[in-house]
């Protein structure tokens, strides 16, 4: 058998030779991300080297970050986005409470969706062909014939125990054992995060919030007559503790409504370490964390990022999350896990919805029972990480320079933060005439702020999208041309 520093005359080890090799093929092109490199025996017969050989040239890519192993399938490319294109810095809202004044710009923005004529940047919505809507939709009329009478019965607060003890069983994954009747389900994530609002806060109760903040938050916050604390938030890391730990000394905080797992829109991952002080810092106050998970299967390392529930000793955080950014938009299956509110939130749930929608829940019970759930999202974490890489990419030869993207880890929406003299909600009205839609900074701010920053779908790409991006870039570069 050869060894890993045969023919190459004993200057360079073999193994790196061949890590070399695949890593050339990859800048080439001939590997992209997401795609499935040869197998350790393929190669290895190929090359004629050694299986350790391989080995020794696969764990070298790997902690180069170019390749990951995934269990029981091989070694894939990861998603790389280029240098060239600089990371926002972490944000600099004021730090005071304010009442919110962007409701308008916002429903703008959601309606655009409704236009299938138009380049779909905007909305952050799955695309429709990455979801599993015929399996689905077989399994809704199957279930139905099944359970005739339940599946046209209320199911009131909780909601289907079928499909609570599968949401059960995927917490284990997110390092949070929870049981069936510690959860209740909901029309989505979003009616979780209202009801968990509703529960804890009063009119004229200050709610801290990341910032840049996903703009339904900011409307329900607005409903709700509250009013939105932003909280400075880093591009990789999360909300500031620091920043948090101050606002909390200086202000009368009722609640804290967090997405650490791949915020929205800045796609930030907060460390384990930083959801546990999170968590600590709060409950050391008796205020309530409101958790949005929504896009925490949607990683794109191996494992399942954990969950800031998972830290939670007191009852204190509202974990909320949905099936809406992997499954099926329109099923509107959610559910929230509220800990010591969990009356309120039955008996809120109860009085304006009675129950959820038994059919689809039962449809999405077994489709997690016997669907291939874990398959499906690994198949569709490797397109979305493909997609956010290709489109940083464009984004980097098109935008004019100072243009920094964010670099998420997962889920599918990019935050670009262009020089000061492109105004986004001009761009989104020139991009609109032009044929495309996308999020203009100031919907995600209580006070209008990131003026010069837009927000991307990623979870399509295609030649139509490559050629939208091209002319965002050049309708935001004539902006600075102007301003010279």
């Amino acid at each position: 058998m050869k060894t890993s520093t045969q023919r190459n005359g004993g200057k360079t080890p073999l193994y790196e030779t061949v890590a070399c090799r695949i890593s050339r093929l990859i800048d080439e092109g001939t590997f992209r991300a997401g795609d499935r490199i040869p197998s350790v025996r393929a190669l290895g017969k190929q090359l004629q080297v050694s299986l350790t050989t391989v080995m020794e040239a696969y764990t070298l890519l790997e902690d180069r970050g170019l390749v990951e192993a995934r269990p029981q399938s091989g070694y894939y490319v990861r998603a790389r986005f280029p240098a060239a294109t600089a990371e926002p810095d972490m944000t600099a809202p004021s730090l005071s409470p304010t009442t919110v004044g962007t409701a308008e710009l916002a429903m703008m923005v959601m309606r655009d969706t409704r236009n299938p004529d138009l380049v779909p940047l905007g909305a952050a919505i799955p695309h429709p062909e990455l979801l599993p809507g015929d399996r689905l939709n077989r399994m809704l009329s199957s279930e139905a014939r099944r359970h005739p009478v339940a599946s046209v019965s209320y199911d009131i607060p909780p909601g289907c125990e079928r499909l609570r003890v599968q949401i059960a069983r995927r917490m284990l994954a997110a390092g949070c054992p929870l049981t069936p009747d510690q959860i209740v389900t909901t029309f989505g994530c979003m009616e979780a995060v209202v009801l968990s609002l509703r529960a804890i806060c009063r009119r004229g109760d200050t709610v801290a919030v990341e910032s840049p903040v996903y703009y339904n938050f900011l409307q329900a916050i607005d409903l709700l007559g509250l009013r939105a604390l932003e909280i400075p938030t880093h591009p990789r890391t999360g909300m500031s503790l620091d920043a948090l730990r101050y606002a909390l000394d200086h202000n009368p905080i009722r609640a804290c409504v967090v997405i650490p797992n791949f915020t929205n829109p800045l796609g930030s991952l907060m460390p384990d370490a930083h959801k546990e002080e999170l968590v600590a810092m709060l409950a050391g106050r008796d205020i309530p964390l409101i958790e949005d998970d929504i896009y925490g299967d949607l990683s794109f390392s191996p494992e399942r990022p954990r969950v800031a529930k998972a830290f939670d000793t007191k009852g204190l955080v509202l974990y909320c999350s949905s099936f809406s950014k992997t499954l099926a938009p329109g099923y509107r299956v959610g559910w929230v896990a509220p800990g010591r509110f969990q009356s309120d939130i039955e008996r809120l749930k109860g009085v304006t919805t009675i129950a959820c929608a038994t059919p689809t829940e039962l449809a999405v019970a077994e489709f997690l029972a016997n669907g291939g759930y874990d398959h499906h999202l690994r198949r569709i974490r490797r397109v979305y990480a493909r997609h956010l890489a290709l489109m940083v990419e464009a984004v980097g030869r098109a935008f004019p320079p100072g243009t920094r993207v964010t670099r998420p880890e997962g889920g599918f929406v990019l935050w670009v933060e262009c020089p000061p003299q492109v105004d986004s909600l001009t761009l989104y009205g020139q991009a609109l005439a032009a044929g495309i839609t996308i999020a203009p900074g100031p919907i995600f701010s209580a006070t209008g702020k990131y003026r010069n920053c837009i927000r991307l779908n990623a979870a399509w790409w295609d030649e139509r999208v490559a050629r939208a991006i091209e002319t965002l870039g050049r309708l935001a570069t004539a902006m600075t041309s102007d301003g010279d």
